[in-house]
C-alpha cells in the first residue's frame, strides 16, 4: 500500500535509476567547473523579497506573479529564491568575496529555485538549475570562458542538437536612447493593457512576448542590435571573435531578451530542438549594473543559469549515451551465518578500494540472492559458503557470461579492480 500522500504538482523529483544519471550529470559539470578554477558556494534557498524585487526587477513576470513570498514569525518578507544570480552576487556583498584576491570572483552553486508556474513538461514549480558567475570584470575573455565552460559541458554530455543563440543588449550608454525608439514604435501596436504598462516599465520585455500575435506585430520593431554604441558594438564582436576561435557556434539572434531586467551587453541561450515548447536549456549573461542595483559597489558580472530537468530530457530525447556511473559493480552472496560476516568484511574492504559493492541481505537462499545481484546492474557477484570459507576462497562469477571461478579471498579485491578495469 502506497502513502495517501503526494508530492505537490509541479515538482521535479528523481528516484534511482533516474536520479543516477541526474547526479551524474551535475557532477559532470561540478568537473567543468574546477577546471576553469570556480569554486562551490553553498548558500540560502530563501532570500529577502527586496532582493529580488530590486534585482530582478518588478516589471517581471517572475517577481509580478511567479515568486513564492511568505512572511515569517518575525514579521520579515521572505521568497524562495526563483532563479540565483542575485543570491550569488548578495553572498559574494556579503562575505567580502571580490576584497580577497583577484578579480574577478569565480563561484558555481547549483539546488532547487521555486516559481509558481503552470506545470506542464520542462516547466516546474520547483526545478533544478547550475549556476555560474564570474564577478568583478569586465573583459570579453571572461564572457567567452563562461560561454565555453557551459558549451562544453553540454558537448561532454553528448547533446549534439542544441543551439547556442546570442546577443548583446547594450550598456547604459546607448539603451536609453534605443529604449525611448522601441517605446515609439510599441505605442502604435495594437496590444492589451497589461502589455501596455510593461512598455514604460521596461520596453525590451515585450520583445520576449511568445504570443504569435504579438510576435506578428513585432517583426519589424527597432533592434538593440543595429543601435549599440562604438564600445558595445568593439565589446560585442570581440565575444563573436573568441568563440570562434574555441569553435564554439552561435546564431546571432538580434530578438533574444530574456525574462529578467539586469542584462546588460552579451546575452546567450543554449535551445533545444527536441523539447518543443520549452526548448530553453540554459542561459545567461551579463549584469553589469546589478550590484549597484542591490545596494553594492559598481562590479560587473556574467553568468548562467542552466536548467538540469530540461538538459536530462534534452538528452533523453537524443538518445544521448551518457551514462552515470554504476552505483553496484559487485554484489556480494553470504550462504549461511558463518559466511555474512566475512562478506560483511570483504564489502566494506572494496569500498574503501573504491568498487561499487553491495550485499545480499535479510539470509536470502541463493537463488533470490542472484536475483538481487541481477538487479543491481553489477557486473560480478561474489558467492560465498561454508566450504569456500574452509578453503580461503571465494566464488567470483562475471554475471554476463555466466563463467565462474574461485578466487582467494586475500586477492579479491587485486583481482576485481584488474578485472573491472578490462
Amino acid at each position: 500500500m502506497s502513502s495517501s500522500f503526494q508530492a505537490p504538482k509541479g515538482i521535479s523529483e528523481y528516484v534511482p535509476p533516474r536520479a543516477d544519471l541526474f547526479y551524474a550529470v551535475r557532477e559532470a559539470f561540478a568537473e567543468r567547473a574546477r577546471l576553469a578554477g570556480y569554486g562551490y558556494l553553498e548558500m540560502a534557498v530563501f532570500e529577502d523579497t527586496n532582493l529580488f524585487k530590486r534585482g530582478v526587477g518588478e516589471s517581471t513576470d517572475v517577481v509580478s506573479k511567479e515568486m513564492y513570498t511568505f512572511t515569517d514569525r518575525g514579521g520579515r518578507s521572505l521568497t524562495l529564491r526563483p532563479e540565483f544570480t542575485a543570491g550569488v552576487l548578495r553572498a559574494v556583498l556579503e562575505h567580502n568575496l571580490h576584497k580577497q584576491g583577484a578579480l574577478p570572483v569565480k563561484v558555481w552553486t547549483s539546488g532547487p529555485a521555486f516559481r509558481a508556474e503552470r506545470p506542464q513538461q520542462g516547466r516546474y514549480r520547483q526545478f533544478y538549475q547550475l549556476d555560474l558567475e564570474a564577478i568583478g570584470s569586465e573583459d570579453p575573455a571572461v564572457d567567452a570562458e563562461v560561454i565555453a565552460i557551459a558549451a562544453g559541458w553540454y558537448r561532454t554530455l553528448g547533446l549534439t542538437r542544441m543551439r547556442l543563440l546570442l546577443n548583446s543588449l547594450g550598456c547604459k550608454q546607448c539603451r536609453p536612447a534605443y529604449r525611448a525608439l522601441l517605446q515609439e514604435f510599441l505605442r502604435g501596436l495594437d496590444l492589451d493593457e497589461a502589455t501596455r504598462e510593461r512598455i514604460e516599465i521596461n520596453p525590451l520585455r515585450v520583445l520576449d512576448d511568445k504570443r504569435p500575435a504579438v510576435r506578428e506585430q513585432l517583426k519589424d520593431a527597432p533592434l538593440m542590435a543595429d543601435h549599440l554604441c562604438g564600445d558595445c558594438k568593439a565589446y560585442h564582436d570581440r565575444v563573436r571573435e573568441l568563440l570562434t576561435d574555441l569553435g564554439i557556434g552561435y546564431e546571432d539572434t538580434p530578438t533574444l531578451v530574456r525574462g529578467l531586467d539586469y542584462y546588460t551587453r552579451t546575452t546567450f541561450e543554449f535551445d533545444h530542438p527536441l523539447l518543443g515548447a520549452q526548448s530553453g536549456i540554459g542561459g545567461g549573461g551579463r549584469y553589469d549594473g546589478l550590484s549597484e542595483d542591490i545596494g553594492g559597489p559598481e562590479l560587473p558580472g556574467i553568468g548562467f543559469g542552466l536548467g538540469l530537468d530540461r538538459t536530462i530530457l534534452a538528452l533523453e530525447a537524443e538518445g544521448a549515451e551518457f551514462t552515470a556511473k554504476p552505483r553496484c559493480e559487485v554484489f556480494a552472496v553470504p550462504l549461511g551465518e558463518a559466511a555474512e560476516r566475512t562478506v560483511f568484511d570483504l564489502v566494506a574492504a572494496l569500498r574503501e578500494a573504491g568498487i561499487a559493492a553491495d550485499m545480499a541481505f535479510g539470509g536470502k537462499r541463493l537463488k533470490g540472492a542472484m536475483k538481487d545481484a541481477d538487479r543491481s546492474g553489477a557486473r560480478f557477484a561474489l558467492i560465498l559458503g561454508e566450504r569456500d570459507i574452509e578453503g580461503g576462497v571465494v566464488q567470483l562469477k562475471d554475471l554476463s557470461s555466466g563463467e565462474q571461478t574461485p578466487v582467494a579471498l586475500a586477492d579479491t579485491t587485486s583481482t576485481l579492480k584488474e578485472r573491472l578495469s578490462r
